[in-house]
């Protein structure tokens, strides 16, 4: 599997099943893109702001929800294996990206893995164990968390240096390894804590460089 960022705003995602694990994949999509959840019954849990449908479609009614909404994913997450199975089948046919959610360790070709995710915007951190074990993917996701506090400021502090340094003489070389050494710098990151002014001043030092003001 090669893994990839997919935008899903002003995307339709297509939710079977309302089970924990439906509500769980409908709170995920529906912060980005607008979810319906079609199921006969739907567990005391939070769906977001998903649309939710109570019905018990069969095969043939699986695929008249796909082909009405037109979704760009399609998760299929009942504790049924043969609808699980109609709902992927609709979703191809349609060229429509599928989450089983049932299809654990082999994954089927073509299914989609939904990772554990961190985000700290701009940046995304993803983890993901082909099914094997979410419960890793949750202890990864975890320890990421922690470990990479501030990343997001660090990101847009080094966007702003990067676009700071093409109008100086120093050469793309020379950009990229400031650039470089301020990522890798411990006294950085701990000045991110102290807010972006100390932080871009830190930086400046680091490098040897007076960093003009883009704040």
């Amino acid at each position: 599997m090669i893994p990839l960022l997919h935008d899903f705003t002003d995307e339709t995602v297509l939710v079977f099943g309302g089970g924990p694990v439906g509500a769980r994949k409908a709170r995920r999509f529906a912060a980005e893109a607008e979810v319906v959840v079609v199921s006969p019954e739907f567990a005391d849990r939070e769906f977001g702001s998903a649309e939710l449908v109570r019905e018990a479609p069969d095969a043939d009614g699986v695929r008249a929800w796909v082909e009405r909404t037109e979704p760009a994913l399609v998760v299929a997450a009942t504790d049924d294996a043969d609808l699980n199975a109609a709902a992927e089948t609709a979703a191809s046919d349609r060229g429509a990206l599928v989450n089983r959610a049932d299809d654990h360790g082999e994954q089927s070709v073509g299914n989609v893995v939904v990772p554990a995710t961190v985000r700290d915007d701009p940046v995304t951190l993803a983890v993901a164990t082909g099914g094997h074990s979410p419960a890793l993917s949750k202890h990864l996701r975890e320890s990421l968390e922690a470990q990479f506090a501030g990343a997001g400021d660090m990101a847009r502090l080094t966007g702003n240096l990067r676009e700071e340094l093409k109008a100086t003489d120093m050469t793309a070389t020379e950009r990229r390894d400031a650039v470089r050494t301020v990522v890798r710098s411990d006294e950085v990151w701990k000045a991110l804590d102290s807010g972006r002014s100390k932080a871009r001043q830190v930086a400046a030092d680091v490098i040897g460089y007076q960093m003009g003001d883009t704040s």
